[in-house]
């Protein structure tokens, strides 16, 4: 069984424990979109719905979760999920205390929405009640990216790890050139992390320049890479081919114990390089892709090529990320034209 398929039983499975701590008629949501949304969307929505209900049945109902009905949701109030929303500035959960901002806020009312509108459509709810709570105002984030330099500096660090500790530089001895050839791939194409740890050493077509992934949704698509993207694979997979006790012979990028590495640790390498290059920064391996993605349309000036490259099904997705880049665009723009020669 493959990565993609081999991640789709864990989630199944993960949601099937989830969905039992919910109301019966829930598995019935989670049933009627499957065809239309990833394992992980729905495990996203299952975790949302879990403390929705949980607060039902502390602050509303006063009852347990499996005894709450279609027909109690029926009867809440626009104002009963705004105070929901409210609880979510600050709750605790399970002994946990948790706090959401509005980004927070704003996707679990989106769940509710979802949830309500399912049962609406199916005539089991009279009102899409959550549909008429607005949406909390969301303040516009910055794109966090690196910049040119930072590009250089940080697999300049990567290669040599002068500035690691002792400890950190016996380890990186080891793994320098698996590290470099997947931070190389993260900032010459653009994928991302579930594609980087789902390689096998097959995907890789060095005749072509080219390599196969999985996107989110299950589909494969061909990406290309240039000449230092293949240097810095090529060097690895030499060492790579070499490792005779790796549990997961197809895999392209391996943990210390010789298996599939992890998302995990792919996330804490990246953080350890970044912050010796640019510690104000949070650079995970999702700004790694948003560094290509801006490099990508500052080349090209074309959104919807880099809406094609890094797997975006919706083009707006793409401009709600890089419009702040079109300022730039139109500047640059301007001088391009020429109206007299100045002799």
């Amino acid at each position: 069984m493959d990565y993609y398929h081999e991640k789709q039983k864990e989630g199944l499975k993960k949601l099937k424990l989830l969905t039992g701590e919910l109301p019966r008629f829930a598995s019935e949501f989670f049933v009627g979109i499957a065809d239309r949304t990833s394992i992980l969307t729905r495990i996203n929505y299952a975790y949302d719905l879990r403390i929705f209900f949980d607060y039902l049945k502390n602050e509303v109902f006063k009852k347990d979760v499996p005894s709450i009905t279609l027909a109690d949701l029926d009867a809440l109030s626009v104002t009963d999920i705004e105070a929901y929303l409210q609880y979510l500035s600050i709750y605790e959960f399970r002994d946990n205390e948790n706090i959401n901002q509005e980004r927070g806020k704003a996707r679990k009312l989106s769940t509710l929405r979802s949830f309500f509108k399912y049962f609406f459509n199916k005539e089991k709810l009279t009102a899409n009640t959550a549909s008429k709570v607005s949406l909390p105002k969301l303040h516009e984030k910055g794109i966090i990216r690196l910049d040119v330099d930072e590009i250089a500096s940080l697999l300049n660090e990567v290669e040599s790890g002068a500035n690691l500790t002792k400890k950190q530089k016996d380890y990186h001895a080891k793994y320098y050139k698996r590290d470099l050839a997947m931070l190389t791939l993260f900032l010459g194409t653009g994928i991302r992390i579930s594609e980087c740890v789902g390689l096998n050493i097959n995907d890789i077509d060095f005749r072509n320049y080219s390599f196969k992934i999985t996107r989110k949704g299950g589909n494969q698509a061909i990406l290309y890479f240039s000449d230092e993207v293949a240097d810095a694979l090529s060097v690895y997979l030499d060492e790579r081919v070499e490792i005779e006790t790796a549990q997961d012979e197809e895999a392209l990028f391996l943990s210390a114990q010789n298996r599939r590495i992890g998302v995990r640790a792919v996330e804490n390498l990246v953080q350890k390089y970044s912050r010796i290059i640019t510690p104000l920064k949070n650079i995970t391996p999702h700004k790694l892709r948003s560094t290509y993605g801006t490099a990508l349309y500052r080349e090209t000036n074309d959104i919807y090529v880099v809406a094609e490259v890094l797997g975006h099904r919706d083009v707006n997705t793409t401009k709600k990320h890089y419009a702040a880049m079109s300022e730039d665009v139109r500047r640059d723009a301007a001088g391009k034209v020429k109206l007299r020669d100045k002799d």
